[in-house]
C-alpha cells in the first residue's frame, strides 16, 4: 500500500523535502529569479502556467527521484494540475518516488504580539478531502514569528497545533511551520520559547499518530534534538529562510537529525535560459549539495 511506503519514506529515508509551493505572491519573485520578467505574462493563468512549467521541468530532471529528495511540497494549483498527462501527485510518486506533500495555509494576517498568524481556512475540511483522494501524503502551513514574545508565540504555535488536529483527522500528516524570521536581533531567545510551546503542544496529538515540523535553522546547534526524538515527531526539516545555499546547508550540518526542506535554496543558480543539460547539471549539483547537508547531521 502506497500510503505505508510513503509513511516509511517519510520517517526514515535519507534525503531531503523540495519546497515547490510558491504562491500567487511570491510566484513572481521565483519567476524572475528563474529569468522570467514580469512583461512574459499578462494574466494569472498565464503566469501560473509558467511556474508550473519551472516546476515540472524540475520534477522531471534526472536527479529529482526519490534516491535524495524524500518528499516534494506543491502549491495547490500544481496538485491540481499535471505531468505528462498524469496529476502531479500521482506523477511525483508512481513516476519519481518522491512522497507528496500540499501547501494548504492562505497566507499571513498582520503581524500581532510578534508573530503573524495564518489567514482563516474555511475551506480547509473540502481541501483537505480532495488532496487526500489526489494521493497527497501530508500537508505544510507556514505561519511566522517576528519577536521573542512568549504571548505571541504561544498563539502561533497554539493555532498551527489546533489545525493539525484537523489535517491528522483526514488521515493526512501535517508539516507544522512556525518560521522564525532569520533576520531578528533576538532569533537565539524567540526559539527557546519556540521550543518549550512546540514541546507542550505535542501533548494534544494522539499517541498513535504523528506530526512534522518545520523550523528556521537555528542559532544554536541542535536546539530542536529533543523534537527530533520526541515519539509523536515523525520528521523534523529545516527551511532556508533567506540563507545562501551554502549558509543554509552549513548551519543544517550543525543540527543532528534535522533534514532540509529548501524552496529559494533549491532553486537557486537555474534559469529559464539554461539548456536541458545544463538545467540538469546545475540541479543535480544543488540536490547532492542539499542532500549531503542533510545527511551530515
Amino acid at each position: 500500500m502506497a500510503n505505508q511506503q510513503m509513511t516509511q519514506q517519510a520517517a526514515q529515508k535519507a534525503g531531503f523535502v523540495a519546497a515547490l509551493d510558491q504562491s500567487g505572491g511570491s510566484t513572481p519573485k521565483a519567476l524572475k529569479l528563474y529569468g522570467i520578467e514580469g512583461d512574459a505574462w499578462s494574466s494569472d493563468e498565464e503566469m501560473f502556467g509558467l511556474i508550473h512549467d519551472m516546476r515540472a521541468r524540475i520534477v522531471k530532471s534526472p536527479a529529482f527521484t526519490g534516491d535524495k529528495v524524500m518528499g516534494a511540497i506543491l502549491f495547490e494549483r500544481t496538485m491540481d494540475g499535471e505531468i505528462d498527462g498524469v496529476p502531479t501527485a500521482q506523477y511525483l510518486w508512481e513516476k519519481r518516488g518522491v512522497v507528496p506533500f500540499l501547501k494548504v495555509d492562505k497566507g499571513l494576517a498582520e503581524e500581532a504580539n510578534g508573530v503573524q498568524l495564518m489567514n482563516p481556512m474555511p475551506e480547509l475540511d473540502a481541501l483537505l478531502t480532495r488532496a487526500a483522494q489526489k494521493g497527497i501524503f501530508g500537508t505544510k502551513m507556514r505561519s511566522v514569528i517576528h519577536a521573542a514574545n512568549a504571548e505571541g508565540i504561544a498563539a502561533n504555535v497554539a493555532q498551527q497545533f489546533e489545525v493539525g488536529l484537523q489535517i491528522l483527522g483526514h488521515g493526512l500528516v501535517p508539516i507544522i511551520e512556525p518560521e522564525v524570521n532569520i533576520t531578528i536581533d533576538d532569533k537565539a531567545e524567540a526559539e527557546d520559547i519556540l521550543l518549550a510551546e512546540i514541546t507542550k503542544q505535542l501533548a494534544t496529538v494522539p499517541a498513535d499518530q504523528q506530526v512534522m515540523l518545520k523550523l528556521s535553522l537555528p542559532e544554536n546547534a541542535n536546539q530542536y534534538k529533543s523534537l527530533v526524538d520526541h515519539p509523536r515527531v515523525m520528521r523534523v526539516v529545516a527551511l532556508s529562510g533567506g540563507y545562501s545555499r551554502e549558509e543554509a546547508n552549513r548551519r543544517l550540518c550543525q543540527n543532528t537529525g534535522m533534514i532540509a526542506s529548501f524552496s529559494r535554496a533549491l532553486t537557486e543558480g537555474l534559469s529559464a535560459q539554461q539548456s536541458d543539460s545544463d538545467f540538469d547539471t546545475m540541479l543535480a549539483s544543488t540536490i547532492d549539495s542539499i542532500f549531503d547537508a542533510s545527511c551530515a547531521g
